[in-house]
């Protein structure tokens, strides 16, 4: 089966495209990397994914990863499966480097503001390049309610927005982190009640219209 390829640009600046430090290999990886960032918003592709796209071995796709890691232009992030070592979900984002906080003509600022993708600074924290709303997948939604440790349905927060064509009313919502801090509040304010409770009170309900 053919492998399908993004069909978003490539970035590769300054810093990693005059990289002693990099293999050529590297460089086109960083690049592949910064297109799914654009197309989806951060990159989750799997070794796999990578190594039949450029019809080379795991084995070579790990060690460019490698090599961009050491070197400090991307992040890994893994998620396991409970009790194993198992890999479910693997996030690499991009990180910033002093030399492209330099960029400062104006082809190079619209190149910015155009990549939709979360970068991190060297102290591993975020910050939004535009403040433009992504779209979050169930992932993020489920880290974030265990960040907060409340009680939100993550999928039943994703479907409601989902129907809603992530609106909020009228308008285009614009955090959606900010939703779930609502929804946290709703549920915290929203005494629990047991489906047998449910079932008597309906049958209450329904005795008073006799």
């Amino acid at each position: 089966m053919k492998q399908s390829k993004p069909n978003y640009y490539a970035v590769i600046p300054a810093d990693v495209r005059y990289s002693k430090k990099l293999t050529p290999n590297a460089k086109l990886l960083y690049a592949e990397i910064t297109a799914l960032c654009n197309m989806n918003g951060k990159c989750t592709a799997s070794t796999q994914y990578f190594a039949t796209l450029y019809n080379v071995s795991k084995t070579s796709i790990q060690n460019w990863l490698k090599i961009l890691e050491d070197n400090k232009f991307i992040n890994r992030h893994n998620t396991y499966k409970e009790g194993t070592k198992e890999i479910l979900y693997r996030y690499i984002n991009l990180i910033v480097t002093p030399t492209q906080k330099k960029l400062s003509t104006p082809t190079q600022n619209k190149l910015r503001d155009n990549i939709n993708t979360k970068v991190y600074n060297n102290n591993n924290t975020t910050y939004s390049n535009k403040g433009r709303f992504k779209k979050p997948d169930l992932l993020d939604i489920k880290n974030y309610c265990l960040e907060r440790k409340n009680n939100v349905d993550a999928e039943a927060f994703i479907d409601f927005y989902d129907s809603k064509d992530w609106k909020i009313g009228k308008n285009k919502m614009k955090d959606w982190k900010a939703a779930i801090r609502t929804w946290e509040r709703r549920e915290t304010k929203t005494p629990t009640m047991s489906k047998l409770d449910a079932q008597i009170n309906a049958w209450t309900d329904a005795k008073k219209l006799l």
